[in-house]
């Protein structure tokens, strides 16, 4: 089995930070968020990876390479314009070639292996299983109707849902699904949407199956998300890279990066990446990128919910 994962992403609800870092290379406890993935392939046995990138080919090629220093041997392919998962994931069937895959989403992270789940898709015969959870709302996903394991109706982002089961951003397929991607048709979001492509895998008779996550799922989309995913990776406290140097008080839910230097009153719920600078007030709820002097003045990229006060 091969792995496929997602990372073309422009990261446009996590700027300006993501104008300094590619957004699958923001680190999460202080390890980029792609080698959650790459954890993630290895648990499954898979060892051969496509990284499917954007206009950001050169950053994560460069922070990447081969794949090595990560027990995997990564390849790459281009997305050539920003038109949807199911469209990202076509740029990767050269590298599949006719192998059973795990498709997934670069800026997902887990607190549990899915080795179980793999096991019991390569032991069956159907075209595609699906990881889906049980959430309270699931208006906001892709939502799985249910009989049994087997998927019967997918829906994106239903206003009114049939289900609770929302799908969680990974995906085992077989080599059905490459016949289905060229038919898809744009959504009301001029995307090509993955649950359009699995609901056609449906709608032609493949048996498509759902394993249900019972662990934690994480999403690093957005500032609120990253925050939250980073507060559960460090336990509620504080990871301070030997390397940093800082000279604060330390809330709750604080990570400072490799070469960071923090002169300042106070930081809690924050996220100080590599190299930065930080002086001077309290921070709270933010992400801290970059830093240079100015006319004697840090300058920092700040994201931010309550921002320095």
């Amino acid at each position: 089995m091969k792995g496929v994962v997602l990372a073309a992403g422009k990261g446009t609800r996590l700027y300006p930070i993501t104008h300094q870092i590619a957004k699958p290379l923001l680190p999460l406890a202080n390890r980029p968020t792609l080698e959650y993935a790459f954890d993630q392939f290895r648990s499954m046995g898979i060892d051969e990876v496509c990284v499917v990138v954007g206009e950001n080919e050169p950053q994560i090629r460069g922070a990447l390479g081969g794949g090595r220093q990560f027990g995997l041997r990564l390849s790459y392919a281009r997305q050539t314009e920003p038109k949807g998962l199911a469209h990202a994931l076509s740029f990767a069937e050269e590298f599949v070639s006719g192998a059973p895959f795990v498709l997934y989403l670069g800026d997902v992270v887990y607190s549990e292996d899915f080795q179980r789940h793999a096991e019991r898709f390569l032991d069956s015969d159907c075209a595609n299983l699906n990881i889906v959870k049980w959430v309270e709302d699931p208006r906001r996903f892709g939502v799985a109707n249910l009989e049994g394991d087997r998927i019967v109706k997918l829906v994106e982002k239903p206003a009114n849902p049939e289900s609770n089961y929302a799908m969680a951003g990974m995906y085992f397929f077989r080599e059905a699904i490459w016949k289905v991607l060229p038919t898809l048709q744009p959504s009301a979001r001029g995307e090509f949407e993955i649950t359009d492509a699995i609901q056609a895998l449906v709608s032609q008779g493949n048996d498509v199956r759902a394993g249900v996550f019972e662990g934690d799922w994480f999403d690093t989309g957005t500032l609120e998300s990253f925050l939250s995913t980073s507060a559960y990776l460090v336990g509620g406290g504080a990871l301070i890279d030997p390397a940093a140097a800082v000279d604060c008080e330390l809330g709750p839910n604080v990570v400072v990066g490799p070469g960071a230097r923090v002169k300042a009153e106070k930081l809690e719920n924050t996220v100080v990446f590599a190299g930065a600078r930080v002086e001077g007030g309290s921070f709270s709820g933010c992400l801290i990128a970059g830093g240079h002097r100015r006319n004697g003045q840090i300058n920092s990229e700040i994201l931010s919910e309550a921002g320095p006060n």
